[in-house]
């Protein structure tokens, strides 16, 4: 379908040629798994996570390049032992995907955010940070923009994160699998907080995630087509213009660069570059490129 959006901040307004945009869970989305733990509040909906199950939903479509944004509401109090994901993921053993984890927490301790990159099935980039504000009071931002040149995290339009395609350097850059877009709640009180260390407190339960405002601005991707076909499609070029694809948007601007500082120096509590103990050689993109 062919729409006018208007993407602020980080984007310029621009003509969407056979792109999906839409702000509506039913539009875009349908459940996965538990469709019981799922309620509908007028536009909210809601995701609960109980000593029975979590819950999960998918995007009825997948999309190669564009930006993908859910606004949510984390759960509430002692959240320990709790992770809410939001992430775009291809399908196989070779996939890519493109991931937020949100971390539960002790009342009172800060929530964290983890993200993570895979690129042909492997993934170890781990960065985690604490948010800078109480996720569970108001509705937040959360957005994944994706080029040909770099990949985004962005939190009320600030980036978090940037993954740059550094193929010159032959380093492998996610840009030829088509993916859907995946959210879900579940208990992971074997590592989520404090390592594992703080469990699940199931008196606390329901643990209640609360989403809103689905938009997926994105080249969509019928299936099956090759990747080469989905490249080509979703790829400007003489004949058609897409906004992901405006010079303006192959790195971050000065202002955003800031940003994405300011968050490292002062947010950031693990980041995989860094982890020796890990990685006793240093992966081969950190040493090219602050993601």
């Amino acid at each position: 379908m062919a729409k006018i959006c208007s993407v602020l901040g980080f984007f310029v307004t621009f003509l969407l040629v056979d792109l999906a945009s839409s702000a509506k869970f039913d539009e875009l989305f349908q459940p996965s798994w538990a469709n019981d733990h799922f309620s509908h509040e007028g536009e909210l909906l809601k995701l609960k996570l109980d000593n029975y199950s979590g819950a999960g939903f998918g995007s009825k479509s997948k999309y190669m390049f564009g930006k993908v944004s859910i606004q949510l509401k984390l759960v509430e109090g002692d959240s320990a032992g709790t992770v809410t994901a939001v992430y775009m993921s291809s399908e196989g053993p070779n996939h890519n995907e493109f991931d937020f984890e949100f971390l539960g927490n002790t009342s009172g301790e800060p929530y964290s955010v983890q993200t993570n990159v895979y690129v042909n099935g492997l993934g170890n980039r781990e960065q985690r940070l604490n948010l800078w504000f109480d996720p569970t009071k108001e509705f937040h931002n959360y957005s994944i923009f994706w080029n040909q040149r770099q990949v985004v995290f962005l939190v009320d339009e600030t980036p978090i994160r940037v993954h740059t395609n550094l193929e010159h350097k032959g380093i492998p850059f996610p840009k030829d699998q088509a993916m859907g877009v995946y959210s879900s709640i579940w208990n992971a009180d074997d590592w989520a907080t404090q390592g594992g260390r703080v469990k699940t407190d199931w008196s606390h339960a329901p643990f209640i995630v609360t989403f809103k405002d689905f938009e997926i601005n994105a080249c969509e991707c019928p299936m099956p087509v090759t990747a080469i076909d989905n490249a080509k499609k979703c790829t400007s070029n003489d004949d058609k213009k897409y906004w992901w694809d405006e010079p303006t948007l192959s790195e971050l601007n000065l202002h955003q660069s800031h940003q994405l500082i300011w968050v490292r120096a002062n947010h950031m509590v693990y980041d995989y570059c860094f982890d020796t103990a890990r990685f006793p050689v240093t992966p081969a993109e950190c040493a090219h490129h602050r993601h």
